[in-house]
């Protein structure tokens, strides 16, 4: 038998004056890829987006900016082979610094600039996901500097 769930979560984003940095976070089986969570009764996935964010994070403040695209894949739990749809929102944070959510076995959050965030998130399908946001910063990131820009 097959489960679908639906998830939710953001590239989020700080243009500093060294250029822009990629939120990452470190997961429950710690590997680097980025916040996102499942979508609560009633919620859309902006909002489930932004709240697993803030939760996975400790950052308020968030900004929701594009939408990213879909990501899905198929993993097996409690003799269920369950596949997962993930949409993901590029996301600005202007201030604060990260907390990872110890609770959510989330053990680290680091910003690193766009190649290094490239090449450091384990997961391929993520790793898309982020060269779409790279990509979007660079194209409009002037055009949406209040998104992205520290205060």
């Amino acid at each position: 038998m097959t489960r679908t769930e639906r998830s939710a979560g953001g590239v989020v984003v700080r243009v500093t004056e060294d250029g822009p940095r990629v939120l990452l976070i470190r997961d429950p089986y710690r590997k680097w890829g980025l916040p996102k969570g499942h979508l609560e009764p009633g919620e859309s996935s902006e909002e489930a987006a932004l709240r697993e964010v803030r939760e996975e994070t400790g950052l308020d403040g968030l900004r929701l900016g594009p939408d990213l695209g879909e990501i899905d894949w198929v993993f097996r739990k409690d003799g269920y082979a369950i596949r997962k749809f993930c949409r993901f929102y590029l996301m600005g944070s202007a201030t604060g610094s990260p907390r990872p959510e110890i609770t959510e076995g989330i053990t680290e959050c680091r910003w690193l600039n766009p190649a290094e965030a490239t090449r450091t998130v384990a997961y391929d399908n993520a790793r898309e996901i982020v060269r779409r946001a790279i990509a979007l910063l660079a194209e409009h990131g002037s055009e949406e500097g209040a998104l992205w820009q520290e205060d």
